[in-house]
């Protein structure tokens, strides 16, 4: 976000406390400071001086370069090994900016960088006045001897970040590995090394740009007295008077003197007021303040989406310090309680695994979160929006921000409250073991303090987690580290994770679980020393599932665990997106274009042979025909591999077999990439929607049937996250593939399906039910059902289950399809379509009209289809109806 040159009261506050104005929840205004935004024009220069040129602050090396014409886009082509010499080189920043008289004469004048990406040395009219070494931190310098009346000269001198990691490494005592990322990343060496995006260095979705610059704001902090740096609130329950009080947590820099006087809290909603005196002691001190809900009726909770509102209060605080110094400030507080229930399991000799949310067990359904972008200063409000509501409009209620990424900017976690997701906050640390000297942990400490300040007011952060995958690491050897060394690796795991982040997580926030690791089996691992002997034990904790080679339909293959935080298989995106960085040459699978995208060793064959199993691969003459097949037929796969192992999870939640089972969280991996390239993503990079987040509409519904073959026999499972009981019963359509109207239903009997459970309640041999169906075989024929309770309305979408693999079905026509585009724009387009005769796996196209459709026609058993589109900017029926084209699966061959 921009600034204006100079800023006051409100908006400087607002920014002092880390908060953009316009989605803060936190708006302070403090009498007496003085504040002048250092945002803007910089000027940008590399090593030798050949380079010299204007730079946006927020921003970065790569995107100045951008605007100024010097590079083209980073994301064309092969650009992002061709541009690999900027995070080879090392940059200066300069700014010059004048202070107004009575500013520099404030008892203390703070210079405070936001965020400075990442190993730099700060100086002011020739002074060094500080260094940095951690892209996650806010660094704060006193400058107030150094200011001139005139023109002051501000350097930010940024290291190549990848030299610097190069030489940690080189100069540490043994080795921690990895050393490099696989060759197939095209990435840079020693990401472990350096505090910032481990992802920045390349990873097996994403491209190599270390990036380096300011990218977060710079300001100048005037005072005499006192400045607020720090304002959480975080309720608690009482168990005991089932009553609630809020923890109101103000953190203050006193310049000199004993400050005195008196601090009124009020809660109007709640009929709740209470004021407190207050003594701040020079230097910077950490006040909680307890305020006691004294409001005789109910208090409305914060609720997951689908379980309730997202309810808030406001929350004025006013600060009295005597004659000419007073602050307030006004926030939302939410009410909400969560528990991380790891206890003994009937049946079963594990552990469960699952959150409770105000007393309530809530089955996790959502997805993982990548960084948006490559460069930080492109990530945008309406992108970032555009993700969460989409995310909420396939019917998720968590996400898990991931730990080789970046904490989120305020935007995020402030529209997750306002949408009800839950929010699985990894702490900056990813597949990789990491060194403990002292300055690196005194940098990962103040890390830790300061995003666990930053986040911890916020309801939809439900989680605390130590790093991803590195205890699996450990476990499973991934790095070949011999025996005799292993105890000094498990010795800095526990030292990193353990004795220093989770120990200063307890301190600074115990209104929310924490967790050392995912996967980790939780408890289990903690009585192991923290390194379980088998993370993945599905008995226990969270596991990563990823297989590629077996039958994703092949519902046995999956492991029955207590929660699952991360499984998926990958997909292209579509052929809009991919055209945007690409030329005709490029568009072939078996290229230098597409092995160059694809960060995932031997990926774009097991995309293939995985979708081979069940589907005919594209064999068009024209190369441009037969390669956009193949993008779609991925887009078939995953979604379909995705469904089945989804709706497993679902219907585990309810059942024990074997030990194992009691499922209570789905989280795929990924919701969104970061560029245009193959990846495990169900949005691609722009904000379409893949097939696989069309299908995530449907297998995330609140009411699902979920119907598979156990042995011989197709069951049906009604599964609920509704609070209610349902009567429901299972209509049953046997469908030829060769036409359009089933050939016969049944119903199953009336169920009772309990509240948040999952429930047969339909099941007969697939060989009788056939037999019942006229001529019907396991080739010709396949299943639709739905749910319907005893007045024959519906809930929940419908489902469909083959008999065969599509490959090996009988009767399936070459369809002929047509498309009707009706609407205004206003509420959106309605899209009818025609079809001659059943049509599986229907893909509807807007190529470069940015939008979504309501819901897509996997599976046309039916003449007519209606599908809604809601356009994401102004465009007419005329320009969607000449954009949109139409694919079904027979069209692949």
């Amino acid at each position: 976000m921009t600034m204006p040159p100079t800023c006051s009261g409100l908006l400087c506050l607002s920014l002092l406390l880390g908060k953009s104005l316009l989605v803060s929840s936190v708006q302070v205004v403090t009498s007496g400071q003085q504040n002048i935004s250092l945002n803007g024009k910089w000027t940008l220069e590399n090593s030798n001086g050949s380079l010299s040129l204007p730079a946006e602050v927020p921003g970065c090396v790569h995107t100045a370069l951008l605007k100024q014409g010097y590079i083209q886009d980073p994301y064309y082509r092969f650009n992002d090994v061709a541009y690999g010499w900027i995070a080879l080189d090392n940059w200066t920043y300069t700014t010059t900016f004048t202070v107004p008289s009575d500013m520099r004469a404030k008892q203390r004048v703070m210079l405070v960088f936001e965020g400075i990406d990442t190993i730099s040395t700060v100086s002011l009219n020739g002074a060094a006045v500080g260094r940095t070494d951690n892209m996650f931190l806010q660094y704060d310098f006193s400058v107030g001897a150094l200011l001139t009346e005139g023109d002051n000269v501000l350097t930010v001198s940024l290291a190549s970040p990848v030299r610097y990691a190069a030489q940690r490494s080189e100069a540490h005592s043994y080795r921690v590995p990895p050393d490099c990322p696989p060759e197939v990343q095209q990435g840079q060496c020693h990401v472990n090394y350096i505090r910032k995006e481990q992802s920045s260095f390349s990873w097996d979705w994403g491209p190599s740009f270390p990036t380096a610059g300011l990218w977060k704001g710079v300001r100048l902090e005037a005072y005499d007295v006192l400045r607020v740096l720090h304002l959480a609130t975080v309720p608690v329950y009482n168990q005991t008077s089932s009553g609630w009080s809020l923890q109101v947590e103000l953190q203050v820099e006193v310049v000199a003197e004993v400050t005195r006087g008196q601090l009124t809290l009020s809660l109007p909603g709640l009929d709740t007021q209470q004021t407190f005196p207050v003594r701040f002691l020079p230097g910077r001190t950490r006040n909680t303040y307890t305020l006691h809900v004294t409001t005789s009726g109910p208090v409305e909770l914060w609720w997951p989406s689908g379980h309730g509102d997202q309810s808030s209060y406001p929350l004025t605080l006013q600060g009295v310090l005597g004659p000419g110094l007073t602050f307030t400030a006004d926030t939302k507080v939410y009410f909400r309680t969560v528990e991380l229930v790891q206890e003994p399991v009937p049946g079963s000799p594990g552990l469960s695994f699952y959150f409770r949310v105000n007393g309530k067990a809530v089955f996790m359904k959502g997805s993982n979160w990548i960084p948006t972008h490559s460069f930080q200063d492109l990530v945008s409000p309406a992108g970032v929006r555009s993700l969460l509501e989409s995310a909420v409009a396939a019917n998720m209620n968590a996400l898990r921000v991931w730990g080789g990424g970046v904490y989120q900017q305020d935007l995020f976690y402030s529209l997750c409250d306002e949408l009800g997701v839950m929010v699985w906050q990894d702490f900056m640390f990813a597949c990789a073991l990491y060194p403990t000297e002292e300055d690196f942990m005194d940098s990962v400490r103040e890390e830790v303090r300061q995003q666990v300040r930053r986040l911890k007011s916020h309801p939809s952060v439900v989680l605390w987690s130590g790093n991803n995958e590195n205890e699996v690491a450990l476990a499973t050897n991934w790095f070949g580290i011999p025996g005799p060394e292993r105890p000094l690796y498990v010795k800095d795991y526990v030292k990193l994770y353990v004795d220093n982040i989770r120990a200063l997580v307890l301190e600074e926030d115990q209104s929310r679980p924490f967790l050392a690791s995912s996967p980790t089996n939780g408890l289990a691992s903690e009585r192991q020393g923290w390194v379980a002997d088998d993370p993945y034990d599905p008995r226990y904790g969270d596991t990563h599932y990823y297989s590629y080679s077996r039958d994703c339909w092949d519902w046995s293959a999956f492991p029955r665990t207590r929660f699952a935080s991360e499984y998926g298989f990958q997909s292209w995106p579509s052929f809009s997106t991919l055209q945007k960085v690409s030329v005709p040459e490029d568009w072939s699978w078996d290229g230098p274009f597409s092995s160059h995208r694809q960060h995932h060793a031997e990926g774009n064959r097991q995309m293939l042979e995985q979708a081979g199993l069940h589907y005919h691969l594209p064999n068009a003459t024209d190369p441009l025909r037969r390669y956009k097949h193949t993008l779609y037929i991925t887009q078939v796969m995953q979604a379909q591999c995705v469904k089945a192992q989804t709706e497993f999870y679902r219907r585990s939640r309810s059942e024990v077999v074997g030990g194992k089972g009691h499922t209570m969280g789905a989280l795929y991996w990924q919701l969104n990439d970061i560029w245009q390239a193959p990846s495990w993503s169900s949005i691609e990079f722009g904000g379409k929607w893949k097939m696989l987040h069309y299908f995530a509409q449907r297998f995330f519904a609140p009411v699902l049937p979920v119907g598979f073959e156990d042995g011989v026999s197709m069951v049906i499972y009604a599964v609920s996250d509704l609070s209610v009981d349902l009567n429901l019963t299972a209509q049953v359509s046997v469908l030829s593939w060769s036409r359009p109207d089933p050939v016969c239903t049944l119903s199953s009997p009336a169920t009772l399906v309990r509240g948040n459970s999952a429930t047969p309640i339909f099941r007969q041999p697939v060989d009788a039910l056939l037999k019942g169906c006229g001529n019907c075989t396991r080739r010709s024929c396949l299943l639709a059902f739905h749910l319907e309770d005893n007045h024959g309305a519906r809930w929940g979408p419908g489902n469909h289950h083959f008999l065969c693999s599509p490959r090996d079905a009988e009767g399936i026509e070459a369809p002929h399809i047509t498309t009707e585009v009706r609407g205004d724009g206003e509420r959106g387009y309605t899209v009818t379509l025609h079809s001659t005769s059943v049509a599986p796996f229907v893909w509807l196209d807007a190529g470069d009209v940015p939008g979504r459709f309501g819901s897509n026609g996997f599976l046309m058993a039916s003449r007519s289809q209606e599908v809604g589109f809601v356009p994401w900017g102004p465009t007419s029926a005329e320009e969607l109806g000449r954009a949109l084209t139409v694919t079904s699966l027979r069209d692949v061959y």
